[in-house]
């Protein structure tokens, strides 16, 4: 094995290499917090906690993204609509991209960003400070008590925190809807909740759950990963953040495929 990588060294089959392994490790880590997170025992306590620290604490960025989502959306579908003579059905326009679109993947990259730099940034300053090791030499299993509340956590708070970004874009566009066109504000929900139909409601929500697994594995993953030194800590955050919002969109892509072709 030593001697594949000195003939790959600086090759694009050698970082190839490096990417393989580094997916068995992604993948036999997610195989192991899945498995305690679903098997006894579970640490209710911490993992209260950790819900208060990622959907608490993300709820003020979180709301804001909502607003000015929904202001932003109102105006752009109004220039839109006015050059088709639609401009009173913009409640459908913005209840339908924000629901499947825009309220699930906005709110978890400000999540990922907020609270999963926070997670790989705690780990990360655990592992450098030889913590997890300290866990491991008394018999006890990091990822039981440092990974499974905050992927649990992760998967809890997400769907909420997307719901209340959703409903807050919604009023964000009803007070442009009101203001800038005039329309009335029983016209503007009743054509929101056409488009709140149970297909694009559960394909929003399942969108957060599996964004939020995303958010809690890998963060989760670049803290206890986290090479030693003074800039371990910065480099796991930012590897983190990037990796997860990538791997957010790649999944949005994947999942509104299929989306596409079974239910919508």
């Amino acid at each position: 094995m030593d001697r594949l990588k000195i003939g790959l060294v600086r090759t694009p089959l050698y970082y190839f290499y490096l990417f393989l392994c580094e997916l068995g490790a992604i993948a036999r880590f997610t195989g192991t917090a899945l498995k305690s997170a679903i098997l006894p025992p579970y640490r209710r306590s911490i993992t209260r906690r950790q819900m208060d620290a990622i959907g608490v604490g993300s709820l003020p960025i979180v709301t804001l993204t909502g607003l000015f989502m929904g202001l932003v959306l109102a105006l752009q579908s109004i220039v839109e609509l006015r050059n088709i003579g639609a401009t009173a059905y913009i409640g459908r326009a913005i209840g339908t991209t924000v629901i499947r679109e825009l309220g699930p993947v906005l709110s978890s990259m400000m999540v990922a960003a907020r609270a999963g730099s926070a997670i790989s940034a705690e780990l990360a300053s655990m592992t450098i400070g030889e913590q997890i090791d300290a866990l491991r030499a008394e018999g006890s299993d990091p990822v039981e008590k440092l990974v499974e509340p905050r992927l649990i956590a992760c998967l809890i708070m997400m769907p909420v925190l997307t719901l209340i970004c959703d409903m807050v874009a919604f009023i964000g566009g009803w007070l442009v809807a009101c203001t800038v066109i005039q329309i009335s504000s029983f016209f503007y929900w009743d054509s929101v909740l056409e488009v709140l139909t149970p297909a694009f409601v559960w394909g929003g929500a399942i969108k957060a759950l599996a964004f939020g697994f995303v958010i809690g594995v890998v963060s989760c993953y670049s803290g206890m990963k986290t090479s030693f030194g003074s800039s371990g800590v910065g480099e796991a955050t930012t590897r983190a953040v990037v990796i997860s919002s990538i791997s957010i969109l790649a999944l949005d892509f994947l999942i509104t495929k299929i989306f596409i072709v079974t239910w919508w």
